[in-house]
C-alpha cells in the first residue's frame, strides 16, 4: 500500500471532495436511482393511462346512408338544414360559443371583449369594417357587415369542422362562403373549386388538425403569422415537432386537450383563465384536459427529480417548448407605419424576404419574420388583460394590447413562455385612442386597400363602430402577447438547466422570485463562501488530527 508523502494536500484534496458530494450527492444519487426506475414518475404513468383509450377515431353512423344527404345540394346552407334535421340541438349550441359571436361573453359587459368587440390587435387590428375578408374564418355562411343574423341556424357552417375529405375551402373574400365555379385568388396565385357536397357529406366527421388548422394555422392572414406555434407543420407534424401531435405516434387531435362539451371548446384567454382549476383527470375523469396536469398530474417526473420542485412556479411549457416557429417562421413585428409605398411603375409591390417570406407589401407594411424563437417569460394566471380601442393611450410609451396576467404572489401563477409580437400601427393623437381603420373593400369605396389614404380608410372604419375620430393620423408602437403552448419538443430538447440558471439567461429579469445562478446577493455570497471555506478548515483539522492521533498511536 502506498502511503501519501504529502498528507495535507491529499488531505485538502478530499475536504473538497467531501464539499463537492455533500452539495451535488444529492442529485446524482437521485440521478442513479431515477435511472434505475424510469418508470416510477407519476405523472408519466398517469399519461398514458389517460390516452390508453383505443385511438381509432370511431363513429355510430355512416353519413352516406342518411336520406338527408342523398342530394344535390345547390348551396351551403341546404347541407347545414340538412344536419340540423337530425342534429336538432346542435345549432342552438353553436350559437351560443366563441366561435360563433367572436364575443366573449364571460368578460365584463359581455359585448366589448373579442374579436368582434372593442378589443384590438398589431396584426390585422380589427375585424369591424373588414368583415367580408376576416369572416373567411368564421364558422359560417355570409357575414358580411353588421348586419348579419346571428340567429339564422342555417348560417352556420358544419362542413368547415367536420369535412374529412379535406377538399371544401372557403374564398378568402366572400364572407365565409365557398365558391360557385372555379376562381382564381390573386394574392395567392391559387384556383378555388366548388365542393363536392354529396362526396364531402358522405364522409363528414369529428374535426381533426386539418380541421381547426384551417383557420388557426392562418390566423393574421397566412401561414404562421399570428401565434408561432400553430401553422401548417402542425398538419402532420413528426415527433421532434411535437410529441403529442407526432403523425406516426400518439397522434393526438385538437380536442384531446381542448375538451370540448357542447360544442363549447376550452382554451379561450380572455379575462378568465382557460382552466380555473388545475386538476388531473384521476380528481376529476370528467375535467377539461386543456391543462398539462389532466393527464400529467402535479408530479409529472421521477420521483426523485428535482424537476418536480420547480412545477408550482414554472410552467412545463416553459421548459418543454424550447424554441417556437421550428419548422416554418412565424411574423414577429409588423411595421404599418411603412404601407403605401409604390414601385417604379406607380403599383403595389411586394419585397422578398427570409424564408421565402415577403419583408415588405404595399398593403400592409414591412414585416420582421424569424424561426427557432426563443420565448419570453411572465407570471400567467391563464387569463388576459386587453386594451381596448375606447382606452386612452400613452404614445411616448410602448402600448400593450394584451397582457398576460398574474404574479409571483397570487398563488396561482406560474412562469410561462410567450411570442411577443411587436407593431407600429395607426392611432388618433388628438383624443389619444387607438382606431379601426377600413382595410378591406372595394375599389371605390374607402378602404386603405381601395386608395392608400389612412385617414379616408379610419374615417370609414370609426363610424362603423359609432367612435369618434379627430381627422389626425399618427402612429403608435405596440405589442401583443401570444402564450405558447403547441410544439412541445421531446424530452431530449428539453431547455437545460443553465439555460435559466443563469445571469444572462431566459429567466433574465423576471421579478418575484429567487433564481439560483441568476440572482447574486453580496452577503449571501460571502456567508456562502464563508460556510465553505469553514466546512473546508474543519474537514482538514479533522484530518490532521486523525493523522496525528495515528501517528502517536503507533509510537507508543
Amino acid at each position: 500500500m502506498r502511503l501519501c508523502k504529502r498528507p495535507l494536500c491529499c488531505w485538502g484534496g478530499l475536504a473538497l471532495a467531501a464539499v463537492f458530494l455533500l452539495a451535488a450527492g444529492p442529485g446524482l444519487l437521485g440521478a442513479a436511482q431515477n435511472d434505475k426506475s424510469a418508470d416510477a414518475a407519476p405523472g408519466r404513468q398517469l399519461a398514458r393511462s389517460a390516452v390508453s383509450a383505443p385511438g381509432a377515431r370511431w363513429t355510430t353512423a355512416d353519413h352516406s346512408k342518411y336520406e338527408a344527404l342523398q342530394k344535390d345540394f345547390a348551396k351551403p346552407e341546404e347541407v347545414t338544414a340538412a344536419c340540423l334535421s337530425c342534429h336538432q340541438m346542435a345549432g342552438d349550441q353553436i350559437q351560443h360559443t366563441a366561435h360563433w359571436t367572436w364575443i366573449c361573453p364571460d368578460c365584463g359587459d359581455g359585448k366589448s371583449m373579442g374579436k368582434y368587440g372593442k378589443t384590438i390587435n398589431n396584426f390585422c387590428i380589427a375585424v369591424p369594417s373588414n368583415e367580408p375578408r376576416c369572416t373567411s374564418c368564421h364558422i359560417g355562411y355570409g357575414w358580411k357587415d353588421k348586419k348579419f343574423d346571428f340567429s339564422d341556424k342555417n348560417r352556420i357552417d358544419c362542413l368547415v369542422c367536420h369535412d374529412t375529405t379535406h377538399t371544401y375551402e372557403k374564398f378568402p373574400t366572400k364572407a365565409g362562403y365557398p365558391v360557385t365555379e372555379p376562381t382564381l385568388f390573386p394574392e395567392d396565385g391559387k384556383t378555388y373549386l366548388p365542393p363536392d357536397y354529396k362526396k364531402i357529406t358522405a364522409k363528414v366527421g369529428r374535426p381533426d388538425r386539418l380541421n381547426c388548422g384551417a383557420c388557426h394555422f392562418y390566423g393574421g392572414g397566412g401561414d404562421g403569422v399570428k401565434h408561432g406555434d400553430l401553422d401548417s407543420s402542425m398538419g402532420m407534424p413528426k415527433k421532434s415537432l411535437d410529441v403529442h401531435m407526432d403523425a406516426e405516434g400518439l397522434n393526438f387531435t385538437c380536442q384531446r386537450c381542448h375538451t370540448t362539451k357542447e360544442h363549447q371548446i376550452a382554451g379561450r384567454l380572455y379575462t378568465s383563465p382557460a382552466a380555473p382549476e388545475r386538476i388531473s383527470l384521476t380528481e376529476a375523469d370528467l375535467a377539461s384536459k386543456i391543462a398539462c396536469e389532466s393527464c400529467h398530474g402535479q408530479k409529472p417526473h421521477k420521483n426523485d427529480a428535482k424537476a418536480n420542485d420547480h412545477v408550482d412556479k414554472v410552467a412545463c411549457q416553459s421548459c418543454h417548448i424550447p424554441e417556437f416557429a421550428r419548422v416554418l417562421p412565424t411574423k414577429m413585428s409588423w411595421d404599418w407605419s411603412t404601407a403605401g409605398q409604390m414601385n417604379a411603375e406607380g403599383k403595389p409591390f411586394k419585397k422578398p424576404g427570409p424564408y421565402g417570406k415577403p419583408s415588405y407589401d404595399t398593403k400592409k407594411g414591412d414585416f420582421v419574420w424569424e424561426k427557432n424563437v426563443e420565448p419570453v417569460y411572465y407570471w400567467f394566471n391563464g387569463a388576459m388583460s386587453h386594451m381596448l380601442v375606447t382606452d386612452k393611450v400613452d404614445p411616448s410609451k410602448m402600448l400593450s394590447l394584451n397582457q398576460p396576467a398574474g404574479s409571483a404572489t397570487d398563488g396561482k401563477s406560474r412562469i410561462m413562455p410567450f411570442k411577443r409580437h411587436t407593431g407600429k400601427q395607426p392611432f388618433d393623437p388628438v383624443n389619444a385612442t387607438l382606431v379601426i381603420p377600413h382595410l378591406f373593400g372595394p375599389k371605390d369605396s374607402d378602404a386603405y386597400w381601395a386608395n392608400y389614404d389612412w385617414k379616408r380608410a379610419i374615417a370609414s372604419g370609426m363610424k362603423y363602430v359609432d367612435l369618434p375620430f379627430s381627422g389626425d393620423v399618427g402612429f403608435v408602437e405596440t405589442e401583443y402577447f401570444f402564450p405558447i403552448t403547441h410544439m412541445v419538443a421531446p424530452k431530449e430538447r428539453v431547455v437545460a438547466c443553465g439555460e435559466c440558471h443563469n445571469a444572462e439567461g431566459r429567466l433574465k429579469g423576471l421579478p418575484g422570485v429567487y433564481v439560483p445562478g441568476r440572482d447574486v446577493h453580496a452577503g449571501v455570497t460571502m456567508v456562502g463562501w464563508g460556510a465553505v471555506a469553514a466546512a473546508v478548515l474543519a474537514v482538514v483539522a479533522h484530518g490532521v488530527g486523525r493523522m496525528v492521533s495515528s501517528s502517536r498511536r503507533k509510537g507508543q
